[in-house]
């Protein structure tokens, strides 16, 4: 029984709208039964992908009829098949595999292999993985034999995501090679679509985030130029967002699909998307949201007899409400019995399931089980995905722990660290890096706790600079010379502007918005999909040659420990660890610091300002430093990253030192071995809108021999970016802007708009020392595990060594001065603390000229 291959099916799958207006023709045109089968199963194809399924359930039943009534056995049975998948799709799982049986025994040869392959899809949503890839196989066979080359495209397009399921997607990637050659060579446009898509899961199996986003990113593209929306990439999107360590986002995708799934009646793929969305409430911190999510889910599942799925949901809500701080026997029962039954079926969530159950099981004095679970867990430190390696060492600690063995619980935190490393060098955007440092947090902590507790200044200091250092220990991989990069950022400035202008004017902002957020996605899409670099040796901390390094500065570096603030100092050759308080009293201290030093720059300045600058000091002292004490000579400070955008020269302590704040203790020491450029070229730059920044660059201008001045107009992102590479000196006057949602965004107003954090980020080389007179220029998020995003972030792994910059928006008339000032001790061979220090000693007795003073940083050596 051979089938007759009809255009207008593969259509269906390959152009669906030119599908759909030729099958509404032809059924216009009242033809024969076998005709209008075609045209009927033709709609329904289209209609199913695209989520309508309860519609397309109904032209499958007249297509049958037509088909039986057509004489064509073969013809119905085709139908049946179609059939039975939707059936299944649309959550009526039972029916939907009897009819595709019925079909498979009225079916031989090449029809055999059709009707096989869509009963395996079935299977594979049913999580009958084994019983899938049996009919796969049968299928690939009848249809290699028959010459059905689109089929037996298809059906290794299945096998692969069979063995994707099971982690075994390297397996299939043959399978996968084939399918879109076969594809391509015959037209199919949304089926070689769905194998690039397919791509993307297999980059992320291992353990390659760009490449996944570049895949699911070209994905897209293809089924929007044809028209097509497939839930399926929304579910896989969310599943790189989460190994990118960015939840919110994947948040927001999976309930924009869940919320077309809703209105479009596709039950089969609503039940995916909120286990999906569940499983990125959970990551991102929203444990109410995601069991009820991962309850919905996990009901769904039940009624479609989808028992592999359904345990995946119900391990999502035990994790909700674990999260949420329930514990328990009850709670212990369900975790160890999702986690065996996810284990026997291969399930991606078998090692968290083990993990889980491990941690309750601890929690509650049953070592045995805890111990049983952590090792299965432990086992994943070495397989899957290499982000997820961290997670097999987090699991490996916990155990050793459990045994009292402090010597292998730090071996394995060590490891983890390693691993969570190596998956931060695969990614070249530092967004991406920033975010990814999420996955050693837990296992940074266990080592910390344990220095505490034994009181080792060293150990803490150590384990403190093993993580905060390295997501700014490789440059980020961001094309200088990306023509499309550059014309995406070039059009955001052009955007930015225009807006600036219509608020001015009180004009309509709707359009320019959307505008705005199109290609700020498409800048953040682009840059992500950047790759680190190669494999190599991690560094090392080595205190020892910090120490040696340190020389007359004293170290003041601040660790963050379950909510409560330590400092280590080293002083000479001594280190000691001091605690100081709680970190929410420190926050606190800082709100209220920032807002002290705005309002005194910005408004007009009450009786006793100074006096009250003296008293906020004392109080943010008291909060930052507690017990520490701080010796003459100069001081490096290393803050967590929530406590970066400290006015630290506000405190008694350090308002007569030479201070300098540094992302890390290694920065800092990394940055005193820059070699400087031969040539010490100086760029002054004065961005436009405010006459005192005009005078602001003349002035320092007039110091320096032939330096690059550009100003008045002539301050243009493209001619700044020229004049910034490889600079000696930097001088900014402009304002600035802090965009919270993403620092990266971040930026400085220039002539022809926002010269963004971005732009930086493709420079070939930063100037080695670069001050930035403007608003919150020192300002950078916080993220995972003391990374930064911003300017810090953005500069200093490309070559700056020193920052000035400021915390909290400042006087531009007062900062003319402070910098005219800084620059004279800057020429005079000052570092950029001593030279702050200095200047900050003209303010005298002004008290908006002491603000202004106190609120700039030096940042970096």
């Amino acid at each position: 029984m051979i089938p007759v291959d009809e255009p207008l099916l593969a259509l269906a799958v390959s152009r669906p709208a030119d599908a759909i207006a030729k099958a509404v023709a032809l059924l216009s045109q009242k033809p024969d039964a076998g005709t209008r089968s075609i045209a009927h199963q033709a709609r329904a194809i289209v209609l199913r992908d695209s989520g309508r399924v309860d519609e397309a359930i109904a032209e499958l039943r007249a297509a049958l009829r037509a088909a039986k009534r057509s004489g064509s056995p073969g013809r119905a049975v085709d139908v049946q098949a179609t059939l039975g998948l939707t059936l299944g799709l649309a959550g009526r799982t039972s029916l939907g595999l009897a009819t595709l049986d019925t079909a498979v025994a009225g079916s031989t040869g090449v029809l055999a292999g059709r009707v096989l392959m869509r009963r395996a899809s079935l299977l594979r949503l049913l999580g009958k993985y084994d019983e899938a890839l049996t009919d796969l196989r049968r299928a690939i066979g009848l249809l290699r034999r028959g010459g059905d080359r689109i089929w037996e495209a298809r059906s290794r397009t299945h096998r692969f995501l069979v063995y994707a399921a099971l982690g075994q997607a390297a397996r299939g990637d043959r399978d996968l090679a084939t399918a879109e050659r076969l594809l391509t060579s015959a037209g199919q446009e949304m089926e070689s679509a769905m194998v690039v898509h397919n791509r993307a899961d297999l980059a992320l199996q291992g353990g390659d985030v760009p490449r996944a986003l570049g895949f699911l990113d070209e994905a897209a593209e293809r089924y929007a130029a044809i028209g097509v929306v497939r839930p399926n990439l929304a579910i896989d999107r969310c599943a790189v967002l989460l190994a990118a360590g960015l939840p919110a986002e994947a948040v927001a995708v999976a309930d924009a699909a869940v919320r077309r799934a809703r209105s479009t009646g596709e039950a089969t793929k609503l039940a995916e998307l909120l286990l999906s969305a569940a499983r990125a409430a959970v990551a991102a911190g929203q444990p109410r949201d995601a069991a009820e999510r991962a309850a919905s889910a996990r009901d769904l599942f039940r009624r479609q007899g989808r028992r592999w799925w359904q345990a995946r949901a119900a391990f999502v809500v035990v994790q909700s409400r674990y999260a949420a701080g329930e514990r328990g026997g009850r709670l212990l029962s369900q975790a160890t019995r999702l986690a065996h039954e996810l284990d026997a079926v291969r399930a991606e969530e078998a090692p968290a399931a083990h993990l889980l159950a491990g941690r309750v099981a601890a929690e509650l004095g049953r070592a045995a089980d805890a111990d049983a679970h952590l090792a299965r867990a432990a086992r994943f430190r070495h397989r899957g995905p290499t982000f997820g390696h961290a997670a097999g060492w987090l699991a490996h600690a916990i155990r050793a722990q459990s045994h009292g063995a402090t010597a292998a619980t730090l071996v394995a935190c060590r490891r983890g660290l390693d691993a969570a490393a190596e998956h931060q060098r695969t990614l070249g955007a530092p967004e991406l890096r920033a975010h990814a440092a999420a996955y050693g947090t837990e296992l940074v902590a266990i080592a910390l706790r344990h220095a505490v507790r034994r009181g080792d200044a060293r150990m803490l200091l150590g384990w403190t600079e093993r993580w905060r250092a390295s997501a700014l220990a490789v440059p980020p991989a961001l094309p200088p010379d990306d023509p499309e990069l550059t014309a995406e950022l070039g059009a955001l400035r052009d955007v930015v502007r225009r807006l600036d202008g219509a608020h001015a004017e009180g004009a309509p902002t709707a359009r320019l918005e959307q505008d705005r957020g199109r290609l700020e996605a498409a800048i953040r899409s682009r840059t992500r999909r950047a790759a680190g670099a190669s494999a190599g040796q991690l560094s090392r901390f080595d205190l020892a040659a910090l120490l040696d390094g340190l020389g007359d500065h004293q170290l003041v570096e601040i660790t963050a420990v379950d909510g409560v603030l330590y400092a280590t100092t080293v002083v000479g050759k001594r280190v000691r660890m001091h605690r100081i308080g709680a970190v929410a009293d420190a926050v606190r201290e800082v709100d209220f610091a920032r807002f002290t030093l705005r309002r005194l720059a910005h408004g007009r300045p009450p009786l006793g300002a100074l006096d009250m600058l003296d008293r906020t000091g004392v109080a943010l002292q008291r909060a930052l430093l507690g017990p520490v004490t701080v010796g003459d000579g100069p001081v490096v400070v290393v803050p967590p990253a929530q406590l970066h955008a400290v006015p630290w020269a506000l405190l008694p302590a350090l308002r007569r030192a030479p201070l300098t704040v540094a992302p890390s203790a290694a920065t800092w020491l990394r940055a005193g071995a820059v070699p400087a450029p031969r040539r010490r070229r100086v760029a002054l730059v004065g961005g436009p809108g405010l006459a005192a920044t005009s005078v602001e660059v003349k002035q320092v201008a007039a110091g320096y021999p032939d330096p690059v001045v550009l100003s008045d107009g002539a301050a243009t992102a493209a001619a700044t970016l020229a004049a910034l590479d490889g600079a000696w000196t930097a001088h900014i006057a402009a304002h600035g802007t802090f965009h919270r949602e993403n620092p990266l965004f971040s930026a400085l107003a220039l002539d022809d708009g926002p010269l963004m954090v971005y732009d930086l980020g493709r420079l070939r080389r930063a100037p080695v020392r670069l001050v930035l007179s403007s608003c919150e220029s020192g300002v950078a998020g916080p993220v995972a595990a003391d990374e930064l995003l911003g300017m810090v972030s953005a500069l200093v792994p490309l070559g700056t060594t020193s920052l000035l910059a400021s915390v909290v928006p400042v006087n531009d008339t007062a900062t003319t001065p402070l910098m005219v000032g800084f620059h004279e001790r800057l020429r005079a061979g000052d570092s950029f603390g001593a030279a702050l220090l200095a200047a900050r000693g003209e303010a005298a007795d002004d008290p908006v000229a002491t603000a202004t003073a106190l609120s700039f940083l030096a940042l970096g050596r």
